[in-house]
């Protein structure tokens, strides 16, 4: 795939948010992590002082997986289709946390196992569901390539649109599994390193789904390390459009929210197709999924809270969005140190050089 070169975050105004952060009247580090999140946001912007986010947007790619059929998930096939309704209809945990962080969701259908809506955007289906990855291959080259530009497109739409803070969620059942596959494939971590309870499975489908992972994997060696042949081989339709977006959300300048099992592991082939897109992410919190935290050590990233959301769908991250709220106003409405009074010697007192 031919990417231009990502942009880096603007390093003088990540310095002048540092002096500014410096000159506030409170102790040195006082701020904490706070004064971290200005500065990333200072330096995404382009400016210091960060200006306050005007239109964060939690952006939700759905799409299913035939592993489901695996058993490897607790929610039965065809309850992602209920859960995307939920969101577009503002009940859905993303929503209702989007609705008090004062950001707005978007629901995009890419492969669920259901025909589409009258009305809805058809461009961005790839297909009816992804493949049984340990069996077949989840996508054909065309549809793997096709979905990256779609999550592509996607991310263009929302930046020309005024997004100013992006936070991609996913919705699809099974979809954890080969979110696991494609970390283990590219970190070189053993299959039951990388698999959690994901939606709440017991033993005996945590079992089913190391299986599943564990014979994924090995499909995957076909293709070594190459991101777009494994979205092809053990990815989805929804992994390929968060990787898109991902990697065009650096390109366009436009810091990004991680959370996830799904969005991790978009995020960390995204990074290998576009390197140096992980300087305009933050990871939103501390997941109990072995996922998000091996990507994380990966690209460096330190969750910002440790909140033990495990839902993927951009809830955990929509609830850091106040922070940087927070962040972006202390460093425009906070005191500055007050500059020290002249001393001014009293007319009946010499001066040195007098004496």
């Amino acid at each position: 795939m031919d990417l231009p070169p990502v942009p880096t975050p603007d390093d003088a105004a990540k310095r002048a948010a540092v002096a500014r952060y410096a000159a506030l009247d409170v102790p040195a580090g006082g701020l904490g992590r706070l004064a971290e999140l200005g500065v990333w946001l200072a330096a995404a912007q382009g400016e210091s002082p960060p200006k306050p986010l005007q239109r964060p947007r939690v952006v939700v790619v759905a799409g299913d997986h035939g592993i489901a059929e695996a058993g490897v998930s607790a929610h039965a096939s065809g309850d992602s289709v209920r859960q995307a309704a939920a969101l577009r209809e503002q009940v859905g945990a993303a929503a209702v946390v989007a609705h008090v962080a004062g950001a707005t969701v978007r629901v995009v259908d890419v492969a669920l196992d259901t025909e589409p809506e009258a009305g809805t955007a058809e461009r961005y289906r790839v297909r009816r569901s992804s493949g049984r990855i340990d069996r077949v291959d989840a996508l054909t080259a065309a549809e793997a390539t096709n979905a990256v530009e779609i999550g592509r497109a996607i991310a263009d739409e929302e930046v020309d649109a005024g997004a100013d803070l992006l936070v991609p969620g996913s919705i699809g059942v099974g979809a954890t599994t080969p979110a696991s596959v494609l970390v283990a494939a590219i970190t070189g971590t053993e299959p039951v390193a990388v698999i959690g309870r994901g939606s709440g499975i017991d033993d005996n489908g945590w079992m089913r789904k190391a299986a599943a992972v564990r014979d994924a994997l090995r499909r995957t060696r076909e293709v070594g390390r190459d991101p777009l042949a494994l979205l092809r081989v053990a990815g989805g339709a929804d992994l390929a459009a968060l990787t898109g977006f991902c990697l065009q959300a650096a390109l366009r300048r436009t810091p990004v929210l991680l959370d996830g099992v799904v969005v991790a592991a978009a995020a960390l082939l995204a990074d290998r197709l576009a390197p140096g897109a992980r300087t305009w992410w933050r990871q939103a919190q501390t997941s109990p999924e072995p996922v998000p935290t091996l990507v994380a050590t990966h690209l460096g990233l330190t969750p910002i809270l440790d909140l033990g959301v495990r839902l993927g769908d951009g809830s955990g991250a929509a609830t850091v969005i106040p922070l940087l709220q927070v962040a972006a106003r202390l460093m425009t409405d906070l005191a500055a140190v007050p500059e020290p009074e002249p001393v001014v010697l009293s007319k009946s007192e010499p001066d040195a050089e007098s004496e």
